[in-house]
C-alpha cells in the first residue's frame, strides 16, 4: 500500500523514454525512466541539444555548443547561466529554476560544471543537478 501511494504521489512527474534510446538485454524492451530520473534524463536532454536541431522545435535546446572555444570569464559565466536558465523555463514545464551556478573546475582541459537547483511545481521539493560540460574539444594531442 506505501508504495502505491509512492507512485500516486510522484505520477506527475511523468514518466517516458530513456535517452540515448535503449532496449533491455534479456527482454528488448524499450527502457523507461520515471519520476526524479525522467526530470534528470530532461534536463540532459534540454542542455545537450542545440537550438535549432529538432526541426519541429526550433526552439527547444539550449544552446550550449555555442560557448565551446570561448574564453574562460565571468562574461561567459553569465552567458551560460541565462541560457540554462531560458532554455529550462520554455521547455521544462514540471520545474521552477531556482539558482544557476558556473565553475570553471579545470581551466586546462576546459572543463565547466553547471549547477542547477530546482523546485517541483506540484510539490514545492527542492532539488539539484550537475552538469558537466567542456569548452575546448577532446584530442589526444600533447602540446
Amino acid at each position: 500500500m506505501d508504495k502505491q501511494l509512492t507512485k500516486q504521489k510522484n505520477e506527475f512527474l511523468g514518466s517516458g523514454w530513456a535517452f540515448p534510446v535503449t532496449f533491455s538485454i534479456g527482454t528488448l524492451e524499450l527502457e523507461l525512466t520515471e519520476y526524479e530520473q525522467n526530470i534528470n534524463d530532461s534536463i540532459k536532454t534540454i542542455l545537450l541539444t542545440n537550438q535549432g536541431e529538432r526541426c519541429l522545435e526550433s526552439q527547444f535546446g539550449s544552446g550550449l555548443h555555442n560557448f565551446y572555444f570561448k574564453k574562460m570569464d565571468d562574461t561567459l559565466k553569465g552567458e551560460i547561466i541565462d541560457a540554462v536558465e531560458t532554455s529550462l523555463l520554455d521547455n521544462e514545464p514540471r520545474i521552477t529554476v531556482e539558482s544557476v551556478d558556473v565553475v570553471f573546475s579545470d581551466i586546462e582541459s576546459g572543463a565547466v560544471e553547471v549547477y542547477i537547483d530546482y523546485i517541483y511545481n506540484q510539490t514545492n521539493t527542492r532539488h539539484n543537478y550537475v552538469f558537466p560540460f567542456y569548452l575546448k574539444e577532446g584530442t589526444s594531442l600533447n602540446f
